[in-house]
């Protein structure tokens, strides 16, 4: 449930920026597995799995069969809850990284109810605390605040 706090903007310089941010230590200790499926941005495993100093390991990058998306069955919740602010289709490139914090923490902050009605934000900051969230620029959101549509990023 917590694969949905990896940024993605497109001007973030994805999981080299988020090791920065995070430190090197964190970063292995949240994300020591990276499960991709076959698409072209698993395509070099190597860059996913060097850290940024280009000598140790950041992660391990395991393949989900293909057509197997219930091997990732939580990631793929994410993913559903994402599509509905990001149809299918659309264009990262007009967002800030700012627009892509926003929509994680509004995903973020629904109820689980494999979380016994908790967000997962919640269960995340319980477990490693606020610092980390505030370190990514992930947040929660009020329960009646919470919105999963295309509305939540027109400026």
């Amino acid at each position: 449930d917590y694969a949905a706090f990896v940024t993605c903007g497109a001007r973030d310089p994805g999981l080299p920026g988020l090791e920065k941010r995070l430190g090197a230590e964190t970063f292995r200790r949240l994300f020591p597995v990276c499960l991709g499926d076959n698409g072209s941005e698993f395509s070099n495993p190597s860059a996913i799995e060097k850290s940024v100093d280009g000598k140790t390991q950041r992660t391990k990058l395991f393949y989900c069969a293909p057509q197997a998306s219930w091997q990732k069955g939580h990631v793929e919740n994410n993913h559903l809850n994402l599509r509905k602010i990001f149809p299918k289709g659309t264009s990262f490139d007009q967002f800030e990284q700012e627009d892509v914090n926003l929509a994680l923490s509004h995903v973020n902050s629904m109820a689980r109810k494999s979380l016994n009605d908790i967000p997962a934000i919640t269960v995340f900051e319980t477990i490693y605390g606020k610092g980390i969230l505030d370190r990514i620029g992930i947040s929660l959101v009020s329960p009646n605040e919470v919105n999963l549509t295309p509305e939540l990023l027109k400026k």
